[in-house]
């Protein structure tokens, strides 16, 4: 059972760090991420933080699965 937890782990890291940068590409070159001056605006915010924490979440996944698989 813990081989297999580890293993959705790292599937899981794997997903999300597969997944996500793809998105944040898209979201960068989305019209709504810059107003009319060229700032950021909060639609870029809001999904720049919710990839990060994604991102943040693989690196714990890819973590712990790895303990999971070695010990």
């Amino acid at each position: 059972m813990t081989t297999t937890l580890a293993v959705f782990l790292l599937l899981n890291a794997v997903w999300n760090v597969v997944v996500w940068p793809a998105f944040f590409r898209r979201i960068a070159r989305d019209p709504r991420a810059r107003d009319a001056s060229g700032r950021r605006t909060r639609f870029f915010t809001v999904h720049a933080v919710l990839i990060g924490v994604s991102l943040l979440l693989a690196a714990v996944s890819l973590v712990f699965g790895l303990i999971g698989l070695f010990s």
